[in-house]
């Protein structure tokens, strides 16, 4: 693949028509044709569907594309450590996360990071799913658990724990309740695309009603939503009782904008919170930088419940 033809693929997909990118190179609209039609020809597949709506990728353009992110990529940091140029990490760096850690962890700590490494530029994508790295030109995933695929390396950040929470005006309604069980009398907020976020584990703590030692409470929800940060809106807005990250939550009860719900109550143990990349990527100065300090962030932000 020619890398000035794939640098102007991604900048046709990026702008989404041939004539915007014949602007911004100052060309005809038929050398921008004649470009990615040779382009499709190196690759011997047609990359682009062309309508009257504009420009959409096919599947193997999708593919290409990802390719062609992460060959432009490697051309600019070895033309950066060539020249000298290279001050500390460097380049664009394309993250996926969920948006409930977007907001909670990365949005606060880019001020910090950006202080440290200047050079360093994020593209952020926000999505509760898990993405393919390949395929969208992914170079962090933030996740909790790790992946099984001997082609992805996954480098723990932190720990995530989660407890349930309600906003005042709920509670002035409907009140709180005391035992697992109760919560049958309540309204509740659920997870519609990850059931296992749905089972709610409960270990007594020492000032709770004798229980049995441990239990877990499926939660049925009156509403539910794919998105984990709609969910802690959902709850705030008073529509029920949640289960949410802490490291999202406590802030809020600080706040006053929520209130623990069975707070006697352990409500699962903590889990790690990863930072998963491609085998052949995870070395790269800009990931590692951004790793690290992602790390150092959570590990002095940890809520404490008290």
């Amino acid at each position: 693949m020619d890398l000035d033809d794939a640098a102007l693929f991604l900048r046709i997909v990026e702008l989404g028509t041939l004539s915007a990118a014949a602007r911004e190179r100052d060309w005809p609209v038929s050398q921008v044709s004649r470009a990615l039609a040779r382009l499709e020809a190196r690759c011997g597949v047609r990359l682009l569907h062309r309508n009257t709506h504009g420009l959409s990728l096919t599947d193997e353009g999708d593919t290409v594309l990802a390719h062609a992110r992460r060959l432009l990529d490697v051309r600019a940091e070895l033309d950066s450590a060539l020249s000298g140029r290279l001050a500390g990490p460097s380049g664009w760096v394309r993250l996926s996360v969920s948006t409930i850690t977007a907001e909670t962890v990365i949005a606060p700590s880019l001020p910090s990071l950006h202080a440290r490494y200047p050079q360093l530029q994020l593209d952020i994508s926000t999505d509760d799913r898990v993405v393919d790295l390949v395929r969208e030109g992914v170079d962090i995933a933030i996740r909790t658990g790790s992946p099984a695929s001997e082609t992805l390396v996954a480098r723990q950040i932190g720990m995530l724990s989660r407890g349930l929470y309600a906003a005042p005006a709920y509670v002035r309604r409907h009140g709180l309740p005391e035992t697992p069980q109760a919560l049958d009398q309540h309204r509740l907020v659920g997870n519609s695309v990850h059931p296992a976020l749905n089972l709610w584990p409960m270990t007594p703590g020492d000032g709770a009603p004798r229980q049995r030692s441990t239990e877990t409470y499926t939660a049925r929800g009156h509403t539910r939503a794919d998105s984990t940060a709609v969910v802690l809106s959902l709850v705030r807005a008073g529509a029920g009782i949640g289960r949410i990250v802490n490291i999202a939550a406590e802030p809020l009860v600080a706040a006053g904008h929520l209130v623990r719900v069975l707070p006697g109550f352990t409500q699962g143990e903590p889990v790690p919170l990863y930072a998963v990349m491609l085998q052949e990527r995870h070395r790269l100065p800009k990931l590692r930088a951004c790793i690290a300090h992602w790390a150092d962030w959570l590990a002095g932000r940890v809520p404490p419940l008290d």
